[in-house]
């Protein structure tokens, strides 16, 4: 079939503007496609987290701004069995809302931070900058790229002023969308928050005592303080953040499900005229030897090209926009990245050939049994 590809790269050309606006449609399509998909992807690697950690957050709460945890439970968490350190933090953010521009402020303490976050990779500054002032903050890499950020900035928003002393990639999603900063800069002794943080960090020695371990904390921390707390794993902390966001994003599924369903009808459309025009060329072929699953090949070729064609570039243009133009969605501080892995375009590639496929066969099917004496009067 590959020798035949200059004939049927000139069926294509020859009906130049009915492939452009073919292999244009498909594109468009297959951008949105992606994007809608590399949403899902953000979620589903979010909430696929490490469950070795707890969150500890105050009790019917659901903002970050509304959790307030007094700083002296870390040691009493500290004391229970299975915990292997506590990390407390403070998180500010400029809206707890649904945002595509959320700026989000965790604060910790700078000696605790390099243990509790040993996968950070610097493109930029260190560790000891960071913890040599007390402004100092790490911005993540996807942040500083929206924000055009380099080490040295001042950067303020909500009130607070930080000077850039580092910049981190990191695997764990979400984090690259976040400034990590000292705990006493996000204190607001005016608001008498000076010894509360917002939650407690739990890593666990063993991930299978996540659930007793969890119990346990919320009952030692009720039966000896005034403010009750709600222990869970991280997942089901990040889960119950993003509630009303995941169904938001679980109807976008069904905006790629259409997208899928109007490049096929789009690509037969295309296939069937073309086997209209060429209803001759077809009798011609079959009387020289051409077979007719040969015939069938060849208009699948056509369809299947079509389809590829449109949705490499489609895919492309959508891969490098959200490269070059890192997108996220936040939420009661709770960052969700686009993600159009390598792996999630090897799918999509093969969506669009599979589509191409099915539009095609049924044109590529009927073009290859019509009779030589109809086909040819």
């Amino acid at each position: 079939m590959v020798k035949f590809l200059p004939y049927v790269l000139k069926n294509l050309l020859g009906h130049r503007v009915r492939t452009l606006l073919t292999v244009t449609g498909t594109a468009l399509l297959m951008f949105l496609f992606l994007f809608v998909a590399s949403v899902q992807e953000g979620l589903g690697r979010l909430l696929n987290t490490r469950d070795d950690r707890l969150i500890v957050f105050q009790a019917y709460r659901f903002c970050p701004s509304s959790s307030q945890l007094p700083v002296f439970y870390e040691e009493a968490i500290r004391g229970i069995a299975g915990v292997r350190d506590v990390l407390p933090i403070k998180i500010v953010v400029n809206n707890c809302r649904a945002s595509l521009d959320t700026v989000i402020f965790l604060g910790t303490d700078p000696k605790l931070l390099p243990q509790s976050r040993p996968h950070f990779r610097f493109t930029a500054g260190d560790w000891s900058s960071f913890q040599a002032r007390n402004d100092a903050a790490l911005v993540g890499r996807r942040f500083a790229e929206r924000r055009n950020l380099k080490v040295g900035q001042p950067f303020t928003s909500s009130g607070i002023t930080v000077q850039v002393a580092g910049i981190f990639a990191s695997d764990e999603p979400g984090e690259e969308n976040v400034f990590y900063t000292h705990l006493p800069l996000l204190l607001n002794t005016k608001h008498h928050e000076e010894f509360h943080v917002t939650q407690f960090e739990v890593m666990l020695n063993d991930p299978s005592t996540a659930e007793t371990t969890a119990s346990a904390i919320d009952t030692k921390l009720r039966e000896r303080f005034q403010v009750p707390t709600e222990t869970k794993p991280q997942k089901a902390h990040l889960q119950n953040a993003l509630a009303d966001l995941m169904d938001l994003i679980g109807m976008t599924r069904w905006l790629g499900i259409v997208c899928v369903g109007v490049v096929v009808v789009l690509v037969a459309n295309s296939v069937i005229m073309a086997a209209q025009d060429r209803v001759k060329e077809h009798g011609v072929l079959q009387t020289i030897g051409f077979s007719g699953p040969k015939i069938t090949g060849l208009m699948l070729a056509e369809s299947c090209f079509i389809s590829l064609v449109g949705g490499l570039i489609g895919l492309g243009a959508s891969a490098a926009w959200l490269m070059f133009s890192p997108l996220s969605v936040s939420t009661e501080g709770v960052s969700l990245d686009f993600t159009a892995t390598p792996a999630l375009m090897a799918w999509g590639v093969a969506l669009a050939a599979l589509v191409g496929l099915v539009a095609g066969v049924v044109p590529a099917w009927q073009a290859g049994r019509a009779e030589i004496t109809v086909a040819l009067r």
